[in-house]
């Protein structure tokens, strides 16, 4: 007797996950952020250098990383990637960025501003006495490039107006005099402007006034920038072999495993729905090798229903029914699986411990197919069969891809 209850459920769980995923996955897709070697971008290696004065040392290591951060947010530069390398190096990750010397520029150039005396030797203020919330702005007026600054302390500016009213005060930026400016009036509020000769200059002297200066010295060990066009193409051809996994894996398990390969070729489709969507919801950069780990997890995926299967198999060859050699082909697969997916996971981690870069790209890739490869492949798949199974419509034990019986087929 058919128990259609059972196969409905079957029906439901394909249909709402595919009702689900087709009018999303392009919004998942669109939103997962991609690496420089997807995207194209810059990408730089310092080595963080003792001063003087002080050592480097991990504590100041993670100032300097916080202070080009500050930096590369005040360019409005989105997901940027910043590691630490070995014991003293940063490596700078920008997508999308493609101007190598505006890039270094605001990585590692120190706006040094003073206001200087009349004398021309007095330092009356430096950038250190100004707030982080210089900005680009239009002079009203004469429609000219500036960059508005405010102090600190107003009485500070307030006094330095008044002391040397009607006399020159000049802004002097890295050594290079920009202004010489008469002060005509006492500045009470702290707020002033700098005017420059373009907007580029203005926005990037606003740029390099918010960052502030950094902790300790950088210097330049290697660096490359990857084009759009590259990053497009790598992008693509990764995919296109995405895709040919898929229909060749299809073909495969459809003649080998009939039934049951369908089955887990839908679970392969909901593995890959759940893994983009996961590395969309954390937040996870995709790389190249990322990238590939997730397309290689499709293997693995289906590695997992090929165990489970073949078991199935092997309790039909003891004379078990449709139903017990379902259950217990899925039951006596598990020890292998989940060892499997546990030593898998073990080396991903390890690989995250100790790698750079890419590698730690690609093992969290890696982590996260091996856990999703669990909840489809195993889970998911095994339900849906048993739910098939169940509905008594499968009555002859070859559409479960049971072995032949000498003479003909099992019955």
């Amino acid at each position: 007797m058919i128990k259609w209850s059972r196969f409905v459920g079957f029906l439901l769980i394909v249909v709402l996950f595919f009702a689900l995923a087709i009018p999303t996955y392009k919004g998942i897709w669109g939103g997962i952020t991609l690496g420089l070697d997807l995207k194209g971008g810059f990408d730089v290696l310092y080595e963080v250098q003792d001063t003087p004065d002080e050592k480097v040392t991990p504590e100041g290591i993670s100032a300097t990383i916080k202070a080009i951060e500050k930096r590369i947010d005040s360019a409005g530069i989105a997901e940027p990637v910043l590691q630490k390398e070995g014991t003293n190096r940063i490596r700078v990750q920008l997508a999308g960025v493609f101007n190598q010397d505006d890039a270094k520029k605001l990585l590692v150039q120190s706006a040094q501003l003073e206001f200087v005396g009349p004398d021309q030797k007095t330092v009356l203020a430096t950038g250190k006495d100004l707030k982080a919330n210089a900005k680009y702005e239009t002079n009203s007026q004469t429609g000219r490039p500036q960059v508005a600054i405010e102090f600190k302390e107003a009485q500070k500016f307030k006094e330095i107006t008044e002391k040397y009213y009607k006399q020159n005060m000049a802004i002097v930026l890295d050594g290079q005099m920009l202004q010489n400016p008469v002060i005509d009036d006492v500045i009470y509020n702290g707020k002033a402007v700098i005017g420059q000769s373009d907007a580029k200059e203005a926005m990037q002297m606003a740029n390099y006034l918010n960052a502030g200066s950094l902790p300790f010295p950088m210097k330049e060990i290697s660096s490359f920038s990857v084009s759009p066009s590259l990053g497009e193409s790598a992008l693509t051809k990764t995919l296109w072999a995405g895709l040919i996994a898929y229909a060749l894996i299809f073909v495969f398990m459809v003649v080998v495993y009939r039934l049951p390969g369908l089955i887990a070729m839908i679970a392969l489709v909901m593995y890959t729905y759940l893994l983009f969507a996961i590395v969309d919801f954390l937040g996870v950069t995709l790389t190249l090798p990322g990238l590939a780990a997730l397309v290689l997890g499709i293997g693995m995926a289906v590695d997992v229903n090929i165990i489970a299967i073949e078991r199935m198999k092997d309790e039909f060859r003891h004379g078990k029914s449709m139903l017990s050699a379902v259950i217990m082909g899925k039951k006596r697969s598990m020890p292998t699986i989940i060892d499997a997916n546990i030593t898998s996971i073990i080396a991903g981690i390890l690989m995250y411990w100790f790698g750079t870069g890419a590698i730690k790209s690609f093992a969290v890739a890696h982590i996260i197919s091996v856990l999703v490869t669990f909840i489809t492949a195993v889970l998911i798949s095994r339900l849906m069969l048993q739910l098939l199974v169940r509905s008594n419509i499968i009555k002859n034990p070859w559409w479960l891809a049971a072995p032949s019986k000498r003479g003909g087929t099992s019955k």
